[in-house]
């Protein structure tokens, strides 16, 4: 019964997490800061942590763990 919530919550996390991981490489690797007001080093890291962490919870949503 609760698996088309966690099927969409999972699609939903796991995409946004991507995306996030997507878009901090690009803006490392073409020296763009990827977050106003911090260091290029530390937000592209925060970054990928974040965006790592909400891949690995959309795949544990999905059950591909």
């Amino acid at each position: 019964m609760d698996s088309g919530p966690a099927g969409f919550a999972g699609a939903a996390f796991a995409l946004f997490g991507g995306g996030l991981l997507l878009w901090a490489g690009v803006c490392a690797r073409t020296g763009q800061p990827v977050a106003v007001g911090y260091g290029r080093v530390a937000g592209a890291v925060t970054a990928v942590l974040a965006g790592a962490g909400f891949l690995a919870l959309g795949c544990l949503l999905l059950g591909a763990f």
